[in-house]
């Protein structure tokens, strides 16, 4: 049976144990991801009370995992396998109590005949509703009534240091509902990502894709989504921020998918920002699709980008972010350096298509 967990596998023995763990690999440049496996209208989640009180690990593990459910099936390349032992799994938070589930994209992507397991060992068959690889987030819709949704942060000042707790399926389906513990070990990272991660030392284990990371106020502040393994590499896990997962499913039970607002233009950052130094640097256009709203505004390649809405953005993460508020349709002014020159621009924008 393999675990489902998308990794960042360098060089090492280490990488081959994860590889065991894991679907095939695709590779870009010198990181390679482990692949792993959504229309519905209704309200997001639960969100966090600012007045919270926090509590002992022991309380936190307690009131959460009520929350967290397991998740297993076929992997679809197996599926006319007569083992029935040749399973894959991973680990889902329940965002609404009739039966509404959010995992990561790679954990039920190409799996069938998916089971969730709650924290009473109740089964239920589930069905893949929704699902956005771009943010590595789905839905998962059960049968099932009176469940307990779990609390996600909200407007969250999260602080480098504070401690975190994961919950999960680690490498054996048997081990469901384990959970560790550890800090928060940055905020704002960003690792071959579209969107900002967080950056814990709680261990994580290939199963644990699509749990929660917990702070102790017994919200979730992130979904365990991928990590680092490498010999000499240690604790080096990353999550996809609640603000993020909550956009995602905002837009999966409001519209059936994300719906992204396109640009078109293909963008380049700084060599400071590739390589991870501070900078102001701005973004530079490198192509511009004909007919794109970049074209319609006048936008050309050679030209650099300061600012969206008047905020500032210097990386493509930056963007992608910034791009989260709004929707097709709705208009930005752009401030552009082009020819020399510093120029206000408007820009509507269309739907990104797929």
């Amino acid at each position: 049976m393999r675990s489902r967990y998308k990794t960042l596998i360098m060089s090492g023995a280490l990488a081959a144990i994860f590889f065991h763990f894991h679907s095939p690999v695709v590779t870009f440049g010198s990181v390679a991801y482990a692949a792993g496996n959504t229309q519905a209208k209704a309200a997001p989640a639960k969100t966090s009370d600012k007045t919270a009180a926090t509590y002992d690990i022991p309380d936190v593990i307690q009131r959460t995992s009520p929350s967290v459910v397991a998740i297993i099936g076929k992997p679809t390349e197996q599926a006319n396998s007569t083992n029935r032992f040749n399973l894959a799994h991973g680990t889902g938070v329940i965002v609404k109590a009739d039966g509404w589930i959010v995992t990561n994209a790679h954990v039920v992507k190409n799996m069938s005949n998916l089971t969730v397991v709650t924290l009473d060992g109740k089964q239920y068959s589930g069905k893949v509703t929704n699902m956005d690889e771009e943010s590595d987030l789905a839905l998962v819709k059960i049968a099932a009534t009176g469940l307990a949704p779990a609390k996600f942060a909200t407007n969250y000042a999260m602080k480098m240091g504070e401690t975190v707790v994961a919950i999960g399926t680690p490498i054996s389906f048997s081990l469901r509902n384990s959970a560790t513990s550890g800090i928060i070990s940055g905020v704002n990272r960003s690792v071959n990502s579209t969107y900002r991660l967080i950056q814990t030392d709680a261990a994580v284990n290939p199963g644990n894709s699509g749990g929660p990371l917990v702070n102790m106020k017994g919200e979730v502040v992130g979904i365990n989504s991928l990590k680092f393994a490498s010999v000499g590499v240690d604790n080096l896990s990353f999550a996809i921020p609640a603000d993020t997962v909550q956009y995602v499913l905002h837009h999966f039970f409001t519209y059936g998918k994300v719906k992204r607002p396109y640009f078109g233009a293909e963008l380049e950052e700084s060599w400071a920002a590739v390589v991870g130094l501070p900078t102001k640097e701005p973004l530079r256009v490198m192509r511009v699709e004909p007919g794109s709203p970049a074209a319609a505004a006048g936008i050309g390649p050679g030209d650099v980008i300061y600012s969206i809405n008047n905020q500032s953005i210097t990386t493509i993460v930056d963007f992608n972010e910034l791009l989260k508020k709004y929707l097709p349709g709705q208009k930005v002014e752009i401030m552009t350096q082009s020819n020399g020159d510093l120029i206000k621009k408007n820009v509507t924008f269309a739907e990104t298509k797929k």
